[in-house]
């Protein structure tokens, strides 16, 4: 049982990657997060197995089968226990038949003369009647065959069973399960201690969806409740494959919202579960009373935060009450493709959300279509902060925000990069070079969940996801 007795493994590497979230199915094991001194080196990294790196054991996989086995030949049982139910009924109903066809016959028998031509065709007519026996006996034969051939199954099991447990030997294996959960949720609760970082790398793209048009966006609630509760749903997903990863995403409920278009859209889709927005079923559907312009959209706090179209409003519209809460105004933000993202697309006010809380990423004629950055107050939509980063918009190709620092990619198109950041904590920047796979080649909606730390983004038609790595700092009661 090595694949359950080294589970979990704390390494003592070198500047190792904290990439961890979707991992790739052709991995063993998975890297989750790494703790790195002033220094930059790394202090330990902590490894955990795919999920489904366990249903890969030998025995495990013995097991399976004769689970199914077991399920099969219980089920074999019910059909012989309902059609010999059904027959003995049939044979009963009979029974008073059959006995008068014997006295008949009898009568018959010791006194031939009695048999006249009428008494021969009710006797006749009463052994017709009994004709559908035949069957009902020619199946109970057969069912005793299988009878015998399910018995043999048993023993079958049986002996596979024993080899099992012989192989085993001392080990529990339902313990060990619940070992592997006992030790998944420490590992959880180690990742909730996980503060904000410095992003180093994008992984690959999964694409969990294609639908709707060239342009949209989709979304879920980017707030991180007060306890921290991050679900690790990229976690549940370990699997590319689409069996498992439908039979994953049912743990993990949560709702996703969809808007398809860039301009003059008011029709929002709201789906329950993951699951459910994989197969495009059981979603409701939200009409907005304004218009929206562009892509950038966020759910926060159980509200839609969008750019009205042919405006610079922001409107917070609030999904339970189906209600808008509160407009206002971004003072002298450019709008209706003035200062678009170089795929244009109404871009002009992209809204989203971090560790932090809400920003908004803009600009205005004074700032000479450089990108300003805004903090913005959930409640009341007040600008709180604003930074001119003095990068041009019309240069980016899309951008989003992680731990206070917004990062801009150099293209929406193929062979994008992440080439530049701004740090809001200190009002500085640098140029980075972060490649990621752009797989569809037209990217009109990327942002970042801080709840599940993963990249939501619209390419082409298809719904992708993208976990990032950050460069963090674990601190302990020792710090």
């Amino acid at each position: 049982m090595h694949l359950f007795s080294a589970m979990f493994l704390l390494l003592m590497f070198s500047a190792l990657p904290c990439e961890a979230l979707y991992p790739s199915p052709e991995e063993g094991w998975q890297i989750y997060s790494s703790a790195q001194d002033a220094d930059g080196k790394c202090l330990c990294t902590v490894l955990a197995p795919a999920q489904n790196m366990c249903n890969r054991d030998p025995r495990s996989r013995q097991l399976r089968q004769l689970m199914e086995k077991v399920q099969n030949i219980t089920q074999s049982m019910e059909v012989l226990d309902l059609r010999t139910y059904r027959d003995l009924q049939y044979v009963r109903d009979t029974e008073n038949l059959m006995k008068t066809v014997d006295g008949r016959l009898k009568t018959a028998s010791e006194n031939p003369r009695s048999l006249n031509p009428k008494n021969f065709q009710e006797l006749k007519d009463k052994v017709t009647q009994l004709l559908p026996l035949l069957p009902v006996l020619e199946q109970y034969k057969m069912d005793a065959k299988m009878i015998l051939r399910l018995r043999e199954e048993v023993r079958n099991l049986s002996m596979v069973l024993m080899a099992i447990q012989e192989e085993m030997g001392a080990y529990d294996y339902e313990e060990l399960r619940q070992r592997v959960l006992l030790l998944e949720t420490r590992l959880h609760s180690c990742m909730q201690k996980l503060g904000c970082g410095k992003l180093t790398g994008v992984s690959n793209p999964i694409t969990i969806r294609a639908s709707g048009s060239r342009f949209g966006s989709w979304m879920t609630d980017t707030m991180i409740p007060s306890s921290d509760n991050r679900s690790f749903f990229a976690h549940m997903i370990s699997s590319l494959g689409q069996h498992e990863k439908t039979h994953c995403l049912r743990r993990r409920y949560l709702f996703v919202w969809s808007m398809d278009g860039y301009f003059k859209g008011r029709r929002v889709l709201e789906y329950r579960t993951m699951n459910d927005f994989m197969k495009g079923q059981n979603f409701v559907q939200h009409q907005l009373p304004h218009p929206w312009a562009g892509t950038g959209h966020v759910v926060y706090n159980g509200s839609l935060y969008y750019n009205k179209y042919q405006s610079n409003i922001i409107i917070k519209y609030h999904f339970r009450s189906r209600s808008v809460l509160v407009q206002r105004s971004l003072s002298g933000a450019g709008y209706n493709n003035t200062f678009p993202y170089s795929w244009g697309g109404s871009s002009d006010i992209d809204l989203m959300a971090d560790e932090s809380g809400l920003w908004a990423v803009y600009t205005t004629i004074p700032n000479a279509g450089n990108i300003v950055i805004s903090r913005l107050e959930p409640q009341s939509l007040e600008v709180l902060q604003t930074w001119d980063t003095g990068f041009p918009k019309r240069s980016a190709g899309e951008s989003f925000m992680i731990c206070n620092t917004l990062y801009v990619t150099n293209s929406h198109l193929a062979g994008a990069k992440i080439y530049f950041a701004y740090y809001t904590n200190t009002s500085t920047y640098e140029y980075t070079d972060i490649p990621f796979h752009n797989q569809y080649s037209h990217i009109s909606m990327m942002d970042y969940n801080p709840r599940e730390r993963v990249l939501y983004t619209w390419n082409n038609g298809h719904q992708v996801l993208y976990n990032v790595t950050l460069f963090q700092v674990i601190k302990t009661a020792e710090d």
